[in-house]
């Protein structure tokens, strides 16, 4: 590719790579469903509602933990402002008092933005159900906040205690590692109370019919694992993988396992088939036992119980777990086989969560107001999604960015010095990365094959 010859303003950033994806960005007009339905009725002085969220979501991306850091991850950043076709950045308070002006209806029209912008560019919309079953994690997480703050109440919150928060509820396509649908309560809602509504919302995003649903399979742990809860999804449809609801309930059918399995990836752990008919769910459902000997405490030398309830066939449980249709006589393998399915729920979803915290600081960012406090998570949420889709856009499945998690992502791939040459009227027409960065070096094709379709030079030099 030629270099352009039209005069050009240089600036330098500490996110020339963030600025490329500014760019990829810009030309998808992925924030134009925002603008064109989501009304903030605040007047507009310099910056209009519309621009100051797009400025707090590119701060996010930027590695904001904090709203407060738009005036130095971004307001500062001429060059990173106009790769993403932002022309200045409103100061942050400015930006605070934007999403403190939300309302209910201000939501409903943000829900049904993101809903287009995912259905638009999303791998998990564009799922091929007649090759693949589309894997769907539900769970809940604790998000800790002020006293003060609208529905803030006390409940659980891993790691912390005598603390109140509001609940983050997920619904994740863990086979792309897209955010569903992201929805939040107050801290004293369970999954249980909430299962149904989330798996609603999640099918009208992605536009479950009764074919799709046949071929989705819902993992949830025990915290939704209610007899109701099980069997609305499997009327509905949905092929179910979780655990027990109930402890007692959990404790009693373990006592019908006739044989019991040595779990060759956990030694402190035994699984059996539960023999005593499924009778109270509407639909043919496998359960399994899964107890664990407690080692100390009161409790010291007996065991816990939990029960894991499942429709997926498993042909396809050995599908999804890498294994040999072969298999399928062998009840022990097949047992931990299910076992492994369920496990793997915790690199889904939980990750998810703890990558969303670590990266982008999700719970780092309170707003008094419950409105607010939405618009920020759904900010962050969209950040997500480009993250993810990052690593598709610069390397394949198997390149260098594989095993990279939010936090690399954000810290690392994203801040790769350089400069920016932009044309008089404020567009990117060349970047040049450091030439010492390794990462720079190893994904200089993946980020000039990406601006290439944009007649955006990507090139290695001193900075």
């Amino acid at each position: 590719m030629k270099e352009c010859n039209t005069p050009s303003t240089q600036r330098f950033t500490a996110a020339a790579s963030l600025a490329i994806i500014g760019a990829k960005i810009k030309e998808m007009d992925l924030f134009g469903p925002i603008g064109d339905q989501v009304v903030i009725q605040q007047k507009t002085v310099k910056y209009s509602p519309t621009q100051k969220l797009y400025q707090a979501f590119i701060s996010l991306l930027a590695g904001a933990h904090g709203l407060v850091e738009i005036n130095t991850r971004l307001r500062e950043d001429e060059g990173l402002q106009l790769a993403f076709d932002s022309h200045g950045c409103a100061e942050q308070s400015v930006v605070q008092q934007t999403l403190d002006a939300a309302t209910e209806t201000t939501l409903i029209q943000m829900q049904e933005a993101l809903k287009q912008i995912y259905r638009e560019h999303s791998r998990g919309f564009r799922h091929d159900f007649e090759a693949n079953e589309l894997v769907l994690d539900v769970d809940l997480s604790g998000w800790p906040c002020g006293k003060k703050a609208a529905f803030a109440s006390k409940g659980y919150f891993a790691g912390k205690r005598n603390v109140v928060g509001r609940q983050l509820g997920r619904v994740l396509a863990s086979d792309y590692d897209e955010i569903v649908l992201d929805r939040l309560f107050e801290g004293s809602i369970q999954l249980v109370s909430v299962l149904q509504p989330l798996m609603q919302q999640a099918q009208d995003v992605l536009g479950l019919d009764e074919q799709k649903r046949a071929r989705s399979i819902v993992r949830i742990d025990a915290g939704a694992g209610s007899l109701a809860d099980h069997n609305w999804l499997l009327a509905q449809g949905y092929l179910i993988h979780g655990k027990d609801y109930s402890d007692d309930r959990s404790y009693r059918l373990a006592q019908s396992v006739q044989e019991w399995f040595e779990d060759e990836k956990d030694p402190e752990r035994q699984i059996g088939w539960v023999t005593e008919p499924a009778r109270d769910y509407v639909r043919p459902v496998r359960r399994l036992a899964v107890r664990t000997c407690f080692k100390r405490g009161p409790a010291k030398g007996q065991w816990k119980a939990d029960v894991l309830i499942s429709a997926v066939p498993p042909e396809v449980v050995l599908r999804k777990c890498g294994l040999s249709k072969s298999l399928l006589s062998d009840s022990a393998a097949l047992a931990r086989a299910y076992v492994q399915f369920y496990d793997e729920r915790g690199g889904g979803v939980e990750t998810s969560f703890k990558e969303d915290k670590t990266g982008l600081g999700m719970t780092t960012r309170n707003k008094a107001r419950f409105e607010g406090q939405q618009m920020v998570m759904w900010l962050g949420t969209l950040a997500h999604h480009v993250l993810v889709w990052a690593k598709e856009w610069l390397s394949p499945p198997n390149g260098p960015l594989q095993h990279y998690g939010i936090k690399r992502l954000v810290r690392d791939v994203f801040h790769i010095r350089g400069q920016l040459f932009l044309s008089p009227d404020g567009h990117l027409q060349k970047v040049v990365l450091n030439e010492d960065s390794s990462l720079a070096r190893c994904l200089l094709q993946g980020f000039a094959a990406l601006m290439s379709p944009f007649h955006i030079l990507v090139i290695l030099d001193k900075t």
